[in-house]
């Protein structure tokens, strides 16, 4: 894989981002779910018009990574946490989905996508970043945890009627100014 480029999402990349929300979401946690509960979140989650609607949502930042030409990951941020009751900043930003193609894994993509989202938050002046990861994903909490996210709470996601455990994880961050050096780490 040659070197991966990050850049924004645009219209035109809603059916590759609805192919990879789907493939990806599919291949790690597709088998947890009975069909019928899969199919109704694979719709409202990831078929075009869902993607279409994200994308237009001044709400949502889209970071694309793509190597080839070809997109093998994405990072969807919301400038608005779903979780405020426990927030502890006083601007507080969601991780949404941090996804890499399935095939792709291992490569560093989605610590370049971490990268890309810690600098966004940290540019807009957020003090704190939150996001959700199934309880049963260790392997994502560990990637967290290795950026300093710690759990704050149990949480709740659907898969159609389906109920998943999660947990909420938050990391506090030092919003970077104009005249910083740079110095400061989360």
């Amino acid at each position: 894989m040659n070197d991966i480029q990050l850049r924004p999402a645009s219209p035109a990349d809603v059916p590759a981002l609805s192919r990879l929300g789907n493939d990806s979401f599919v291949a790690k946690f597709g088998h947890l779910y009975r069909p019928d509960d899969l199919a109704t979140f694979l719709a409202e989650a990831y078929s075009p018009g869902a993607i279409e609607a994200e994308l237009a949502n001044p709400d949502r930042l889209y970071c694309l990574a793509t190597s080839d030409g070809r997109l093998v990951g994405y990072c969807k941020l919301a400038l608005t946490c779903s979780f405020p009751e426990h927030a502890k900043g006083g601007r507080t930003i969601e991780l949404k989905q941090l996804y890499t193609d399935p095939d792709c894994t291992g490569r560093g993509i989605g610590a370049t996508l971490m990268d890309w989202a810690l600098a966004e938050v940290r540019a807009r002046d957020a003090d704190e970043i939150q996001l959700s990861v199934w309880s049963g994903n260790h392997g994502a909490q560990r990637f967290y945890a290795r950026y300093g996210f710690v759990k704050v709470a149990d949480v709740h996601f659907w898969v159609g009627a389906h109920r998943d455990d999660e947990f909420l994880f938050s990391l506090m961050l030092v919003p970077i100014s104009a005249d910083d050096s740079g110095t400061n780490s989360a």
